[in-house]
C-alpha cells in the first residue's frame, strides 16, 4: 500500500512539473540586477551569448564607481554582482564582455590616479593594457573569443586615438580620417572589423569602419556634421550607432552596403543605437518618446522601432521603466541596459529575456544524495525559473 501511495505521489509530482514547464518556465522575464553592497545605482553595458553573464558599472558603499560582473544565481553556486576591483585606485568601469562571459574589458584607476584600459579574467584578474604614450586609455569592446580589445587612448602628444589590442601585437593606433582624434567603440566577433568615430580634416567626426586591408572607411552622417558607430554585426557588415541629421538631432542609424538608414524615434526628436545582433537584424538602443523621455528600444526591419516598455509592459510593475538598451546577445534573445526599478526606487541594470529560460531538466541527481528520486523532482519544481549550473 505504501508503495502505491509513493508511486501516485511521484506521478502527480511529475505531472505538476511538466505542467509548470509547459506554461511558466518558458515565459519571458525581466531581472533587475541590483547594486553592489551599500551602493544605490548600476548600469549594464554587455551580455554574454547565453545571457548568464552581464557586465557594467555600479556604485559601492563609498560612492565609487566599480566594474562589475553579474552571473545568474543557481541552486548550489554563488552568483549575483561581483566587484572586479581596480588597478590600485578607487574606480573602474566594465564596458564589454566576451561571448562566453570569461573576459571583461574596461578602464580602471591605478595608484597614480590614471585610468588605463584593462582586460579581466577570473584566473588573471585585471591586466593593464597600457597606453599609446599618454596617461589614460579606455577599452570599449572585445571580440567573441576575448583576444582582441578595442577602445580609445591618449597618445604622447595628447591626442585621443582609436586602438586595437592583441596579446601578440600590443596596442595598435588605428589613425584618423585626416584629423587629430579617433575613438573605437565596437569590434566584430572575429576581431577583424573595428567601428567608432574619427575626426576628419574639417574637424568633423563621422563614424568609421576599419579593417587591416582597407583602413578607416568614412560611413558618413544623416545630414549633420557628426556620427558615432557603437556596434557591429558578427561578420562586420552591419554597423549601428547615432548620427546627426540636418536639424542637428542625433538619430539611431543602421549602416549596410554604404547606406546609412535613420531608424527614427519613439515620437521624440532623438535616438541612439548601441547594440546589434550577430546577423545585423536586431538593433537596440535608447530613444525619446513623445514626452521627450528616454526609453529603451528594439528595432527590426519588419517591426520598426518598438518601445521595450510597451512590448514588455506585463514584466514592469509599480512604475518601473527601461530607459536604455545598451547591448544584445548574438542571437537577439537577451537585452541588457539600465532603467528605474520602482521596487527599490533606484537606477539599476536589467537583463531582459525576450524568449524565456528553459528549465533545468531531470537528467540526474539534483540534491546530492546520489539517488534520482522524488526529492529531485521537488527541487526541479521549486527551481524551474533558475538556469542550470
Amino acid at each position: 500500500m505504501m508503495q502505491v501511495v509513493h508511486s501516485r505521489f511521484n506521478a502527480l509530482l511529475s505531472a505538476s512539473v511538466l505542467s509548470l514547464v509547459a506554461t511558466v518556465a518558458w515565459s519571458q522575464s525581466l531581472t533587475w540586477l541590483g547594486v553592489l553592497p551599500g551602493g544605490d545605482a548600476s548600469y549594464a553595458t554587455g551580455v554574454s551569448a547565453d545571457g548568464a553573464v552581464v557586465v557594467g558599472s555600479a556604485e559601492n558603499a563609498a560612492g565609487q564607481i566599480r566594474a562589475f560582473r553579474w552571473t545568474a544565481c543557481c541552486r548550489s553556486s554563488g552568483g549575483g554582482m561581483q566587484d572586479l576591483g581596480t588597478l590600485g585606485g578607487h574606480e573602474s568601469r566594465a564596458l564589454g564582455v566576451s561571448a562566453d562571459g570569461s573576459v571583461v574589458v574596461g578602464s580602471a584607476e591605478n595608484a597614480a590616479g590614471q585610468m588605463p584600459a584593462f582586460r579581466w579574467t577570473a584566473s588573471g584578474g585585471m591586466q593593464n593594457l597600457g597606453t599609446l604614450g599618454g596617461p589614460e586609455s579606455m577599452a570599449y569592446g572585445v571580440s567573441a573569443d576575448g583576444a582582441v580589445v578595442v577602445g580609445e587612448d591618449r597618445d604622447a602628444a595628447g591626442q585621443i586615438r582609436a586602438f586595437r589590442w592583441t596579446a601578440s601585437g600590443g596596442m595598435q593606433d588605428l589613425g584618423t580620417l585626416g584629423g587629430g582624434a579617433s575613438y573605437a567603440y565596437g569590434v566584430s566577433a572575429d576581431g577583424l572589423v573595428v567601428v567608432g568615430s574619427a575626426e576628419n580634416a574639417a574637424g568633423q567626426r563621422p563614424a568609421f569602419r576599419w579593417t587591416a586591408s582597407g583602413g578607416m572607411q568614412n560611413l558618413g552622417t544623416l545630414g549633420g556634421p557628426e556620427s558615432m558607430a557603437y556596434g557591429v554585426s558578427a561578420g562586420g557588415a552591419v554597423v549601428v550607432g547615432s548620427a546627426e541629421n540636418a536639424a542637428g538631432q542625433p538619430r539611431a542609424f543602421r549602416w549596410q552596403n554604404g547606406v546609412m538608414q535613420d531608424l527614427g524615434t519613439l515620437g521624440g526628436h532623438e535616438s541612439w543605437a548601441y547594440g546589434v545582433s550577430a546577423d545585423g537584424a536586431v538593433v537596440v538602443g535608447s530613444a525619446e518618446n513623445a514626452a521627450r523621455q528616454p526609453r529603451g528600444f528594439r528595432w527590426t526591419a519588419s517591426g520598426g522601432m518598438q518601445d521595450l516598455n510597451i512590448t514588455y509592459l506585463s514584466l514592469l510593475t509599480d512604475g518601473s521603466v527601461l530607459t536604455s538598451a545598451t547591448a544584445i546577445s548574438p542571437d537577439g534573445r537577451y537585452i541588457v541596459g539600465q532603467g528605474y526599478n520602482a521596487a527599490t526606487n533606484r537606477t539599476e541594470a536589467f537583463l531582459l529575456d525576450t524568449q524565456g529560460t528553459p528549465p533545468c531538466t531531470l537528467d540526474g541527481d539534483l540534491n546530492g544524495d546520489r539517488v534520482v528520486d522524488d526529492a529531485d523532482l521537488l527541487i526541479l519544481l521549486f527551481n524551474f525559473g533558475n538556469r542550470c549550473p
